[in-house]
């Protein structure tokens, strides 16, 4: 655990800053570490546990490490003995490869790594075009985010900038902005995402801003029948999602 490659990896997965500063993150499990490189970014380093043999064809750097140092370097015991550190790559508006009918999942401000990991497999499910992530405040590459995405953050164009910027984009590419919310708002199955559209929604303790409750061509929100009135923001990403899709293929 002394080894200085083990603490810069340690490093690189609680250190944000870090991450930032190299241009590197950390991966862990097979399925995930397959997705990143077919994904074509790329791995400078994996470590593996002795006798796995899944990673002996690699051709790249590979350290091997004891059971006891994985279960340390480790966030699951059942990610099959493989972490690997990964150059980053940052997306720009520009990258995203729209189709003839975008669907785009746009999150501002959602701060909890888990529910922006969750979001990430609902559109890799719904095959959106992309998730922009407005005025973030968790990094791309978070180790908790990459974990709970099980790697569809590498499988879904992932974009960070600031709501200015996302607005801006939008409206240059005639892509109809949808924002979430109770007030004045329509039932989400009322309204039309047949054509190009961008689902906005914001975090659950404020929702969104005023700029893109301005910015909107409608208010959607989904009924809530019982004494709360709010749903988690991933559940609540996957059930309008599924709506767009199912209006494009019924």
């Amino acid at each position: 655990m002394q080894n200085p490659k083990i603490k810069q990896l340690l490093n690189l997965q609680q250190k944000s800053a870090l991450r930032r500063q190299t241009g590197l993150f950390v991966v862990e499990g097979k399925r995930e570490v397959q997705h990143c490189m077919d994904a074509g970014f790329t791995v400078e380093t994996l470590f593996v546990t002795v006798g796995n043999s899944d990673w002996d064809s690699w051709q790249g750097q590979c350290y091997r490490v004891t059971a006891e140092v994985y279960e340390k370097i480790a966030y699951r015991g059942s990610t099959e003995g493989v972490v690997a550190v990964v150059r980053s790559r940052m997306l720009t508006l520009q990258d995203i490869p729209l189709s003839s009918h975008p669907l785009l999942m746009v999150l501002e401000s959602v701060e909890k790594p888990g529910n922006v990991g969750a979001i990430l497999r609902s559109a890799d499910a719904a095959q959106a075009d992309a998730v922009i992530i407005c005025d973030p405040l968790t990094d791309l590459y978070n180790p908790n985010l990459i974990r709970a995405s099980l790697g569809a953050v590498f499988t879904v164009p992932c974009v960070a900038c600031s709501s200015a910027e996302c607005i801006r984009f939008l409206k240059e590419h005639h892509i109809r902005i949808l924002t979430a919310q109770l007030q004045d708002s329509h039932l989400y199955y009322d309204t039309d995402m047949q054509g190009a559209t961008a689902i906005v929604m914001g975090t659950e303790s404020t929702g969104l801003s005023h700029q893109w409750r301005e910015a909107a061509d409608a208010h959607i929100r989904i009924p809530m029948l019982g004494e709360l009135d709010s749903l988690n923001v991933s559940v609540s990403a996957a059930i309008l999602l599924f709506e767009a899709v199912r209006q494009r293929n019924g």
